[in-house]
């Protein structure tokens, strides 16, 4: 048996789930991950700001990287509890909103049938299977409006509700009564929150002022996609303080590394440079979002759906996947939607990037577009 070939064969397998796959990309192209623009992965174009990059630079040459963290990360909750103004107990550090799933359905499993609104995120399913859980998808609408936040429009089949607010891939906001009318039907509610704070005017539909007097919701947030340091892994749940301290029973011991901890600590206690941060991001996708929206809509053969998002799904006729091989060539990285169900190769999904690359991308459309319709 080859093991080698299968890890490569199950690696491959794995690119087709997620964006970001820079480093692989790179080698199948023989180009400089530098040269990539990746619109495969959602994250915001903007470097880390001064303050935060100073902190990095202060820990690494002071104790983050020599000592363990504090098993309980009090600070980082008290950290992170005062700014969403609820008690330090209803938080959870995670190695990434990835790990935080991971516990998440690890309980759905213990709950009943889960419930996974389709096409959706991937790692939900991935999740319930380490755990043998149980689950059951329904589509969602392939058609909706501009209009948002929208109704969420699925009755759940099942005891475990998963939502993800944006949703991914479609990008829409759901609003938040829609949602909450779950918490009466549901024995449990996860809500993944992950680009929420992207959302022009997205917190209005968070459900953590609910979690307090809902022992049966669980709310996932990321830092990654707000700060973009996706290497870092950085994400946190908010729930009850019971489910939350079993969790933390269940787990390795620090599974949040030194560095992420400090930085977090910085970023959710100086709630001027957090905010700052909001509301930069909330422009650039508000601004980019219709800026792109707009160019999309005006290629031949293309439909460009509406998004409260940072990244916006385009549909066609015929397969998309020359499209984005040949935009690959042009150094131009979209997210294959073949893994997604309900959508398959006629769908690709663009993640918006600052206003020189996005015209890039638009560029690169247009004559991919040209040359396969000469």
């Amino acid at each position: 048996m080859d093991l080698t070939n299968n890890f490569s064969q199950h690696n491959e397998r794995l690119m087709l789930k997620h964006g970001g796959n820079l480093e692989q990309e790179a080698k199948k192209l023989g180009v400089h991950i530098n040269s990539l623009i990746d619109a495969s992965a959602s994250l915001v174009p903007f470097a880390l700001p001064t303050p935060l990059q100073n902190c990095l630079t202060q820990q690494i040459n002071g104790t983050a990287l020599k000592i363990y963290p504090d098993r309980s990360y009090l600070t980082l909750r008290e950290a992170i509890s005062k700014f969403h103004k609820i008690h330090s107990s209803m938080v959870l550090p995670g190695n990434g909103a990835s790990e935080i799933i991971t516990w998440a359905a690890r309980d759905a499993a213990n709950h009943g049938m889960s419930f996974l609104p389709s096409p959706g995120f991937f790692d939900y399913k991935r999740a319930l299977r380490c755990w043998n859980g149980k689950f059951i998808t329904c589509p969602l609408p392939l058609k909706w409006n501009s209009t948002f936040p929208q109704v969420f429009p699925l009755k759940p089949h099942g005891q475990v509700a998963w939502i993800t607010n944006p949703h991914n891939p479609t990008g829409q906001c759901w609003e938040r009564d829609s949602l909450e009318a779950l918490l009466n039907s549901q024995n449990l509610v996860i809500c993944d929150e992950a680009f929420l704070p992207l959302v022009p005017g997205g917190e209005k539909e968070s459900l953590i002022p609910l979690v307090a007097n809902h022992p049966n919701l669980i709310v996932i947030r990321s830092l990654t996609k707000l700060f973009s340091i996706a290497g870092l892994r950085l994400g946190y749940a908010i729930s009850s303080p019971m489910r939350l301290q079993q969790w933390q029973e269940w787990r390795d011991p620090w599974p949040v590394n030194g560095l992420a901890v400090m930085l977090g600590i910085r970023l959710m206690s100086e709630e001027h440079l957090l905010e700052k941060q909001i509301e930069k991001v909330q422009n650039w996708v508000k601004e980019e979002g219709r800026w792109l929206q707009t160019n999309l809509q005006k290629l031949p053969s293309i439909t460009a759906h509406p998004s409260a998002a940072n990244f916006q799904l385009i549909e066609s006729n015929v397969s998309l996947k020359s499209f984005r091989e040949a935009l690959a060539h042009k150094k131009i990285l979209l997210r294959d939607c073949s893994s997604f169900e309900e959508l398959g190769e006629n769908w690709l999904r663009v993640s918006l990037q600052g206003r020189s690359n996005n015209r890039r991308i638009i560029k690169a459309m247009q004559q991919v577009l040209r040359y396969t319709s000469g």
